[in-house]
């Protein structure tokens, strides 16, 4: 007439889960009940991650034993409950070991331990202790148990059950000697003798009330144990009633007239008693299954104790399989009192902290798997609850908070116009443009000159034009990146750098065919004039041309989204589409630059009085030195910050070719305007 133990079972882990107590000391009775209990409570404790801090067998007959193994005893579980991490106690088995317990934490003050230290505890009481308090001594001080919470067999109170209780007299007669007793013993009386018609004292009146009994000694409200013997008293009477019918019916069919029920046994009620169900009279439905076991759940109580040693048992939750789906457990911490030591403060039962969100379990070496270090995630993890076992990656789209407790949604970045940088960048390229087109139309303005005329006006004009459109392009830079912008930003200025490096290319082979055509008998003479710096310009560049065409038929460069560069931002960038190809596209440009700083330097001390292969070597070695240095520059840096690299490189190498070749050809043009003469450019000619 008890629920299934396994729903006691699953109703102590939903306990201590509830309560976040996970760290747990066992006092279970030494015998075979109690073999049961641990091998069907060890792996839900270890399932739902909840460690055993100990497990103190108590046996069942320790009474019987000698005073020194008594003493041993009490005083190992005095170290238990006193000095382990736990201070949540789980009690196992039957009256004897609640009683043991009991006595050896309060009434052993012989052995010289300090009481006050014994309070601090959770008891958790299992439905097999039901009777435990009233067992106890009549002077017992209850207070160690005081915020204990038990789990007891589902009662309720039947009608009339009060008014019976209050009305409930001995009779003192032989036949209800049972009933004499009890009023004697809870009483504190005795029975009166009829042979001594006067009062006596010490004698029992029969007038005694039971309400007034101190818990202890009489409950008047149904206990659980109570409550299984009245169900169990109706269940047998139904199935008495259900034999009856049946063997009625079948007699009256076969033979006519009822069979006696003298010698029944008991076995022969079984197959009545399986599945039977019927209302009881306080309000409840009694069902056996076919396993003969009562359907139904525990109720959760909780021990409120007194000073004058009497307690009060609070009903504070429920464990019910059979209720709808998250009404199976229902505990109202609310109404838990707890002991006074902790200050109603809930009681905190833990091998470790728990760890913080942002923090990740890391299991110590040697120790219970619920005994950890906390350690902070991870960098890009987070972790948003506490006592994580692994912190968890954010999305792409996200990153993680200072704290690493929360995803933070990652912010669009590109450089754009509005940006100090993008601001900067664009207004040097703006500047610089002008600075060429007044430059070029300078030269314009003094084409006739012999300073311009020198060495093929018509490769300056180009290398003028291919320098503007190298501070143009950084635009192409600038902005949210979109199919078009990305489609031309490298091949644009590779084909550009490449018309700018090859007319200095074609510049510097100028000055040297020039200088050796001017020896006597030298046979370069054929080949001064504008058709070699056209073809050399043309050739150079039609290469570079035929790359980019390749590189734009069979991988353009395409928007993209690089999510990991920078942790909080997704940088709106331009991929590259085929790396080999753009490879190319650099390589060759840098070859050109070599080659020009190359014949350059060689020819730096022909002589002439306006030697420009000295300009030219200052302008590609800034050049070469600007992208050289960008390399590094541009691998070091992230996110939009790329792009201005790659933009101050373009201008900066911009810059130095037009202010080492043209600053000196400028500053005479304008301030010096006397050295701009025929006669002045040959006259120091060796």
């Amino acid at each position: 007439m008890v629920p299934n133990e396994a729903y006691q079972y699953n109703g102590i882990i939903s306990l201590l889960k509830h309560f976040g107590w996970m760290l747990v000391g066992l006092f279970v009775v030494d015998d075979d009940q109690g073999d049961r209990f641990l091998q069907a409570v060890g792996p839900l404790l270890s399932n739902n991650g909840i460690c055993v801090d100990f497990t103190k067998l108590i046996p069942n007959e320790i009474h019987f034993s000698s005073r020194d193994i008594r003493t041993d005893l009490a005083d190992n579980i005095y170290q238990l409950i006193n000095f382990r991490k736990s201070r949540i106690f789980v009690i196992y088995g039957e009256t004897s070991v609640m009683m043991y317990i009991w006595y050896f934490t309060i009434d052993l003050g012989g052995i010289g331990h300090e009481q006050s230290i014994l309070r601090a505890k959770v008891w958790i009481i299992t439905a097999q202790i039901d009777f435990i308090i009233s067992t106890l001594l009549r002077n017992s001080d209850l207070h160690v148990f005081h915020g204990a919470i038990a789990f007891s067999i589902h009662s309720n109170e039947p009608l009339g059950f009060q008014k019976y209780l209050q009305i409930l007299k001995p009779t003192w007669r032989q036949a209800d000697d049972f009933l004499e007793e009890f009023w004697e013993h809870v009483f504190d009386c005795s029975a009166p003798d009829p042979l001594v018609p006067y009062k006596v004292t010490g004698r029992c009146t029969g007038e005694e009330k039971l309400e007034t009994l101190r818990g202890p000694f009489f409950e008047m409200r149904m206990t659980g144990h109570s409550y299984g013997i009245y169900n169990a008293v109706y269940a047998v009477a139904h199935a008495l009633h259900a034999l009856y019918s049946s063997r009625f019916n079948h007699r009256g069919t076969l033979h006519g007239k009822q069979d006696e029920l003298h010698d029944l046994k008991p076995w022969q009620l079984h197959p009545f008693l399986h599945g039977i169900s019927f209302n009881n009279s306080a309000g409840e439905r009694v069902s056996l299954n076919d396993n003969g076991e009562m359907e139904g759940g525990f109720d959760i109580i909780n021990f409120v104790t007194f000073p004058n040693k009497s307690f009060l048992k609070v009903k504070v939750g429920w464990v019910n399989p059979n209720a709808l789906e998250g009404k199976e457990f229902i505990i109202n911490e609310d109404t838990i009192i707890w002991h006074r030591s902790f200050n109603q403060v809930l009681p905190i039962s833990v091998c470790s902290d728990s760890c913080q969100p942002g923090y990740q379990k890391i299991m110590k070496e040697g120790e219970k798997f619920c005994c950890y270090d906390c350690n902070p995630c991870p960098e890009g993890k987070i972790s948003n609850q506490t006592d994580t076992d692994d912190c968890s990656q954010c999305s792409e789209d996200q990153y993680p908070n200072k704290d690493r407790d929360r995803c933070i949604p990652k912010v669009i970045s590109f450089l754009s116009y509005e940006d100090p940088f993008g601001k900067s960048l664009a207004s040097v390229a703006v500047s610089f443009s002008l600075i060429t087109v007044l430059v070029l139309q300078t030269f314009i303005k003094h084409r006739d000159t012999p300073i311009v005329k020198a060495n093929n006006r018509g490769l300056t004009y180009t290398l003028l034009i291919s320098l503007l459109l190298c501070f143009l392009s950084s635009f192409l830079f600038i902005g949210q990146p979109g199919k078009l912008n990305c489609f031309l930003q490298q091949p644009v200025i590779g084909l550009i750098f490449s018309v700018a490096v090859s007319s200095v290319l074609a510049k510097t082979i100028t000055v040297v065919v020039a200088f050796m055509a001017t020896k006597p008998g030298s046979n370069m003479r054929k080949w001064v004039g504008k058709r070699l710096a056209t073809s050399i310009v043309l050739s150079c560049s039609l290469i570079q041309a035929g790359i980019c065409a390749l590189w734009l038929t069979m991988s353009p460069p395409f928007p993209d989204l690089d999510m990991h560069s920078v942790p909080e931002e997704i940088t709106v960038r331009c991929n590259a589409g085929s790396a080999i190809i753009f490879s190319f596209l650099l390589g060759y440009m840098g070859l050109l630059s070599i080659i020009s700083f190359s014949v350059a330097f060689l020819a730096r001390k022909l002589p002439d009085s306006f030697n420009e292969a000295k300009f030219i070597t200052f302008s590609m070695l800034t050049f070469c030195s600007v992208w050289l240095s960008f390399v590094p520059a541009y691998l070091s840096t992230k996110g939009k910050y790329m792009v201005a690299v790659e933009i101050f490189s373009i201008l900066a190498s911009s810059a130095g070719l037009l202010g080492c070749i043209f600053s000196p050809k400028c500053y005479i043009i304008l301030f010096k305007p006397e050295l701009n003469s025929r006669e002045q450019l040959i006259r120091k000619k060796n």
